[in-house]
């Protein structure tokens, strides 16, 4: 699961997401729904995701603060499931 959040702190809103199923539950990409899987980073954590990695803060460029560009603050999450169970 990836979550782009407002800020790079964990407890800001969602504002973009994928979710990415390894299973063979569903198709591997999943997430068709105008509402994130959940609403922070924080969120995710307390239902079992690990945190793997998070984007690098690099400040805008003077005078560029509001050009559009990719989302900063992309944090990747992973969750072991037992396949024995699926």
């Amino acid at each position: 699961m990836v979550l782009y959040l407002g800020t790079s702190a964990l407890d800001s809103d969602v504002i973009g997401w994928a979710l990415y199923d390894g299973t063979g539950r569903t198709c591997p990409t999943t997430g068709d729904s105008d509402e994130p899987p959940y609403a922070t980073g924080v969120a995710a954590l307390r239902d079992g995701w690990r945190l793997i990695q998070a984007s690098q803060l690099i400040p805008p460029y003077p005078g560029h603060e509001y050009d559009v560009s990719f989302l900063k603050h992309e944090f990747f999450f992973e969750k072991f499931v037992d396949l024995q169970n699926v």
